[in-house]
């Protein structure tokens, strides 16, 4: 089998090959990562033609330069792969937001979670924030840690915690990102809420009284 030509301009300046090889003397790695030492250069280049293969530079700075006995198809996808795999490591990060109340319905909460759902498959993270107004901002932190945990299970994408729940200027909140370890999992039913405390608080008005004057 021949020596594989370039097939484009830009391809002969990103590599060197074959005969384009300038080095004197390479160091040859094989096909299989077989170590063959540092070679003359034209005894490497009949090595990799006795093999039915090219002679391609790898790393041009080193001392002597390293080349690769290896088929250019397959040194190509390789290269290319690596290449898709920089610019996805590169690709910037969003924190989208989101809030829920203690009462926001199952059916909103759901909605909302879809949403935060299809922001994890973007590769983004998730804020959310669980809003409190009143007398809430001042009830057990384990209670409310519980009512957002109710909202995260409701998330159709498998997720991890980026950043714990904790207190923040409007409440509670939490960060997630998505975790590519492990399958979307089915909606996991929330627990069941205290129908007294509900009904509580969907008769409550969903911005802080007047005559609060407690700081956050």
């Amino acid at each position: 089998m021949g020596f594989t030509k370039y097939t484009a301009q830009a391809e002969k300046e990103r590599v060197n090959m074959n005969e384009s090889i300038r080095a004197r003397e390479v160091r040859v790695i094989g096909p299989e990562g077989e170590n063959f030492g540092v070679l003359a250069t034209k005894d490497a280049l009949d090595k990799a033609r006795e093999m039915g293969f090219d002679l391609i530079e790898v790393s041009p700075n080193a001392v002597p330069p390293v080349c690769r006995i290896t088929d250019y198809g397959k040194f190509k996808y390789e290269l290319k792969k690596k290449d898709k795999e920089v610019k996805s490591k590169a690709k910037v990060v969003e924190i989208k937001e989101t809030q829920v109340k203690i009462g926001t319905s199952d059916n909103d909460m759901r909605i909302k979670a879809n949403k935060i759902g299809i922001w994890l498959k973007e590769g983004h993270r998730a804020k959310i924030d669980l809003f409190l107004w009143g007398r809430y901002k001042y009830m057990d932190f384990e209670f409310l840690k519980e009512r957002l945990e109710r909202f995260l299970a409701f998330v159709p994408e498998s997720y991890k915690i980026a950043d714990e729940i904790k207190k923040s200027p409007k409440g509670l909140s939490v960060i997630i990102e998505r975790d590519t370890t492990k399958r979307p999992s089915a909606t996991k039913p929330p627990k069941i809420a205290d129908l007294a405390l509900e009904t509580a608080i969907a008769s409550e008005p969903e911005s802080e009284p007047k005559t609060d004057n407690h700081e956050n």
